[in-house]
């Protein structure tokens, strides 16, 4: 066994790595919301949703901030939401339909959803 003043070094070289392997994930961690909201934005134009939706106000379905304020305190919200993107539905905000996108995957149905619910009024 080395002598503790031998050992020291390494130990702080150690720690040293470990603090910068934690502030790698934090700023990876923190980043990666950022991204997918960018990346369920690309899908949201791709897929043609602002045709019916808009940001706050009704057009043809809800606004993306009132379907949020629906069901944002919903643990399931998103698991629903990601449902109705591809399957549609009915009667559940006035007379409009919401037509099936069976062509959407799950994932990106979930990264919809997931977007939707961070959207906000005002």
């Amino acid at each position: 066994m080395p002598p503790p003043s031998d050992a020291f070094p390494t130990a702080v070289r150690a720690t040293g790595a470990a603090r910068s392997l934690a502030a790698a994930a934090l700023c990876l961690a923190t980043a990666l919301p950022a991204l997918a909201g960018a990346d369920a934005g690309d899908l949201v134009r791709d897929h043609g949703c602002m045709r019916c939706h808009a940001m706050v106000r009704t057009y043809v379905g809800p606004g993306f901030a009132e379907i949020s304020e629906r069901y944002r305190s919903d643990r399931n919200a998103e698991t629903y939401l990601a449902g109705k993107i591809r399957n549609g539905g009915a009667g559940e905000w006035g007379r409009a339909l919401m037509p099936r996108h069976p062509r959407i995957g799950e994932d990106e149905a979930r990264s919809l959803a997931r977007w939707i619910l961070a959207q906000r009024k005002g």
